[in-house]
């Protein structure tokens, strides 16, 4: 039987004093908790499946609730994500739902709360990417890693490899802004691999060093040393990854 193998782990970082990240594998969450040792659930593949990391955005009040809010509600509606039209609908009521947790008052502490979001949802024969802020998806491929979110950030200044700001997010601001979701198809066969993570493992750790971790092992290891390298290159911020895989038997 086809299935789907998905590794995934969360943890703050080294210089966070809490973790902001959440995470939704299917119906199962994991929200502001601290792992080291990579979790690994195994679904059939057929039901839309999605799988998905939101970072609460750091220097805002909140962070964490506004991510746990959103993996929260992706998790409860995951199996009718059918389609392009039906994940970006998921995520603009995610984008409301943030906003009416804050308040709409300035005064509350939570005013401006928000985070970002990043997954896919695994069908049979094809996959949708979905993206709003700068957590990534990429495709493992024989050629390498292939980004296939799309950052909403500033363009990068000569020398940076990396900017800690979002166009746009899940909230984040005193008054509702509307979102547009980056959703891309993407066909799937037996043996695919991709990895969903925050930026608390892509801007640490480069491109090529991410490669060679997917090339070298196989999911669980693979996330573990994805965390690993994220940690020795200074853990800066909270990381949050998952390594998904289809099988065929």
């Amino acid at each position: 039987m086809p299935y789907v193998a998905v590794s995934a782990l969360s943890h703050p970082g080294l210089l966070r004093d809490r973790n902001e990240d959440s995470l939704v594998i299917g119906p199962w969450t994991l929200c502001a908790t601290v792992t080291e040792n990579a979790q690994t659930l195994v679904f059939p593949l057929g039901t839309p499946l999605v799988v998905a990391v939101a970072d609460g955005l750091g220097g805002h009040p909140g962070g964490e609730v506004a991510s746990a809010l959103v993996v929260r509600r992706i998790a409860s509606i995951g199996p009718t994500l059918s389609s392009e039209d039906a994940v970006r609908d998921a995520m603009n009521a995610c984008n409301r739902a943030v906003y009416e947790a804050a308040g709409g008052d300035e005064g509350n502490e939570l005013a401006t709360m928000g985070t970002t979001a990043a997954g896919a949802v695994v069908q049979s024969g094809s996959l949708l990417v979905f993206n709003v802020g700068d957590s990534r998806v990429f495709a493992a491929t024989r050629d390498g890693l292939r980004q296939v979110s799309v950052d909403d950030s500033p363009p990068l200044e000569p020398g940076h490899r990396t900017t800690h700001l979002v166009t746009q997010c899940l909230g984040g601001t005193p008054t509702y802004r509307a979102i547009r979701t980056h959703v891309t198809a993407e066909s799937l066969s037996p043996g695919d691999r991709y990895l969903i993570c925050t930026d608390g493992l892509t801007d640490p750790v480069p491109t090529d060093v991410l490669d060679e971790v997917m090339r070298q092992h196989d999911d669980g290891r693979a996330a573990v040393e994805l965390w690993k390298a994220a940690i020795v290159a200074g853990g800066p911020d909270n990381i949050t990854l998952a390594v998904v895989r289809v099988a065929d038997d």
